[in-house]
């Protein structure tokens, strides 16, 4: 368990914007970011970050949240897991307490094996470096294939010592579990208790996800074994179709130069880096798949094949063109000379010799095609016009018109084609490739995906002006559904803006929190939410006022700090114009001092506006951390409306009238229900006596009713059954 100080500093520390780009390449849109959302495959971005709010959110899925709720979900972590794996990014030192046996049982299986081959990659890297096997065998494998210690290190290359349970016995002896040895593919069960080593007497190649976590191995014998490599199975932490390798140690630079290479293999990746090319990556021994496809073009639209030379790897590089156009990606293709692979062209030359051939050598899908394709077709007519249906099918998979018709008239220019036939063909093919991705969607469709699911509102309990009579089941579900929206537009008030300073219109008081206020006013009339999610959100969000008072306290003194840093260098930037005069001079101070408190303000202000919001979306337990989510991102929050002076203001300046008008329509809202409650009551009974009190009772939530129609006008509510 984390001490709460400890995740204070790191809910503070980590940005949204820089915490995001690890996973996805973010461009600047006015005052946020955008990017393609990593929940869900979409070609143009709508995956929105904001670094004042401290968020992100995709207006296609929905999905995002604060730091810690976007790494929760994009690396499937828990939690604690996830403000672990703040922590590390921003160098927080975690002391956790020990924890209980109930809390080691509960520790998730994914995090016990991503524990484990952390564990295992370090025995690797400890055999291969202080080890006299690893010396003579491991090392001396890397050095020969012109492998530096520091791309060892960079890429946490290792050997696995020639032991059948090496690995399996150093592990168990520390404590950790079998299972995971055995979940991950590090260890097989023997069937008798103990296990042996998948990976013995091999140089081990670790794959890390996007995140940096050890997910899989692919390990090379270096004897004369039927399998040169062995890899790691699939498992809940490891999905090879999924999994880019080098992609962690590459992205940055990917983002950098908007351009990433793509080659075959693991050694051809460490070449490549070694090279200078720190944009490479490749497929995990498999051909290339649509999700790794997606993964690439969270980083770039640019990429580059460099696949071997032979007939396997021309092949596998027409198949990649294919799966890459579909997503927008630009696609190049670089065939190196015959014999040679990135790995040892890398080799044969330095970095500058090495981009020269790059430049002067990749070309465009359709020369390379054409290249390819028409090599031995000579003059066969038919041959020749199956090639050109394999370019036209090609360039109908380019989702964007303005490319293909750019590549359309590249290929009629090549193959000396009718540009208007070609156009009509890609025409046919879009839409045949539109039919069958219809018919695939509606073969996928589940029941479950068809079903309207209603929200469930549990019962509450009403009590206005100190009533307390039970009302009916049936009842209280029917009214619970009415008062609904009611408490959701104050909850969501309280979440949006329940820090920043606040008085009513037609009140005289001092300001007190807009949170304050409405807590006063609820109780006031002991009105609490009926439905729990609110209430639980309400209670936490009066928790943090204390730490609030605190936090903006220190916030005012950091901020009186900037100032009198910025007011400083402003006046001695002005006062050396020399050309200026006095009263110059003097004005132009008394603007950068005006300027200078109203940046303050504004800060202050966004402090104060985005507290809660950075609090609960952050908040440990999951339901509120979702629901204060939706309420965060939910449109058309407060609709803008004129003032009494014909001026349009903004939703904060008329919060002082649509605050305590929310507060009236619940009020009006709990009145008109237990009206009907009474009513209902009125109707069934038989007692005189007792119907007298009815009456009574009406008719006082009648006045009450009609004292807030004065507020409310024609906006009343009227319950239906």
């Amino acid at each position: 368990m984390i001490d709460k100080a400890t995740v204070a500093r790191i809910l503070d520390a980590a940005d949204i914007v820089e915490v995001v780009s690890d996973f996805v390449s973010l461009r600047r849109r006015g005052v946020n970011y955008v990017g393609l959302c990593p929940f869900h495959n979409e070609r143009t971005p709508s995956f929105s970050v904001s670094k004042t709010k401290g968020i992100c959110h995709c207006f296609s899925c929905g999905k995002g949240g604060s730091p810690v709720n976007f790494i929760m979900e994009h690396e499937q972590l828990s939690y604690y897991e996830a403000l672990k794996y703040l922590a590390k990014k921003y160098h927080i030192e975690v002391i956790e307490k020990e924890l209980t046996d109930e809390e080691k049982a509960a520790q998730s299986e994914r995090e016990g094996m991503l524990i484990v081959n952390e564990f295992a990659t370090q025995s690797f890297e400890n055999n291969l470096f202080n080890t006299q096997e690893g010396q003579d065998i491991g090392m001396s494998y890397f050095y020969e294939r012109g492998f530096s210690e520091n791309i060892i290190k960079k890429f946490r290359l290792g050997y696995s010592l020639d032991n059948s349970n090496d690995l399996f016995r150093t592990a168990t002896a520390k404590g950790y579990n079998k299972k995971y040895l055995f979940d991950t593919g590090l260890c097989i069960d023997d069937k008798r208790g103990g296990g042996y080593d998948r990976f013995k007497g091999r140089v081990v190649f670790p794959v890390l996800n996007v995140a940096g976590k050890i997910i899989a191995f692919s390990a090379r014998t270096l004897k004369n074994d039927q399998a040169k490599y062995v890899n790691s199975p699939e498992s809940i932490i490891y999905t090879k179709g999924n999994e880019l390798y080098g992609l962690y140690q590459a992205k940055h630079a990917i983002v950098k130069q908007n351009k990433c290479y793509l080659v075959e293999g693991n050694a051809d990746v460490v070449s490549m880096h070694q090279a200078g090319f720190d944009n490479t990556i490749a497929s995990l021994g498999t051909a290339l798949t649509p999700n790794q496809v997606r993964m690439i073009h969270r980083f770039t639209e640019n990429v580059t094949i460099m696949y071997d030379g032979d007939s396997a790897g021309i092949k596998a590089a027409l198949k990649a063109i294919n799966l890459l156009l579909p997503e927008g990606i630009n696609v190049r293709v670089l065939l190196l000379p015959d014999g040679d692979d990135p790995d040892s062209f890398s080799k044969k030359h330095n970095a500058t010799e090495f981009q020269e051939y790059i430049d002067n050598n990749e070309v465009d899908f359709i020369r390379f095609m054409k290249q390819m394709l028409l090599d031995n077709v000579k003059d066969d007519p038919i041959r020749r016009a199956a090639v050109v249906g394999d370019v036209v099918s090609s360039i109908a998979l380019i989702p964007f018109e303005i490319q293909r018709s750019i590549y359309t008239k590249e290929c009629s220019e090549l193959f000396g084609v009718d540009e208007e036939i070609l156009l009509r063909e890609i025409s046919k093919k879009i839409a045949t490739n539109k039919q069958k991705e219809y018919e695939k969607k509606q073969k996928k469709t589940s029941e479950e995906e068809n079903k309207v699911i209603e929200e469930v509102i549990p019962v509450p309990t009403i009590d206005v002006a100190n009533k307390n009579n039970e009302v009916e089941q049936n009842s209280d579900s029917s009214f619970a559904k009415i008062l609904y929206p009611y408490e959701k537009d104050i909850i969501r008030y309280v979440v949006k803006y329940g820090m920043i300073d606040f008085c009513a219109e037609d009140s005289s008081d001092k300001k007190m929190s807009l949170l304050s206020y409405v807590s006063e006013e609820l109780a006031l009339d002991d009105i609490t939410f009926t439905h729990p999610i609110f209430e639980k959100i309400f209670s936490i969000c009066k928790e943090y006022l204390n730490e609030y008072e605190t936090d903006l306290a220190f916030f005012d003194d950091e901020l009186t700090k900037e100032k009198e840093i910025a007011l400083n260098e402003g006046i001695n930037k002005i006062r050396r114009e020399s050309i200026l005069s006095i009263q110059e001079i003097e004005q132009k101070e008394r603007e950068l001092n005006t300027q200078i408190e109203y940046d303050a303000l504004t800060k202050r202000n966004e402090f104060q506006i985005y507290y809660l919001e950075k609090k609960l979306s952050s908040h440990l337990d999951n339901e509120v951390r979702k629901t204060a989510f939706e309420l965060i991102q939910e449109k058309h929050l407060l609709s803008k409306i004129h003032s009494r002076y014909g001026v349009l203001k903004n939703d904060v300046e008329k919060l002082d009238v649509l605050i305590p008008q929310a507060l009236y329509n619940l009020k009006d809202a709990l009145i008109q229900c237990h009206i009907k409650e009474l009513q209902q009551a009125l109707i069934t009974t038989t007692d005189s006596q007792e119907s007298l009190e009815l009456l009574k009772s009406l008719q006082e939530l009648y006045d009450i009713r009609k004292h807030l129609a004065s507020y409310l006008g024609d906006r009343v509510v009227n319950p239906k059954n």
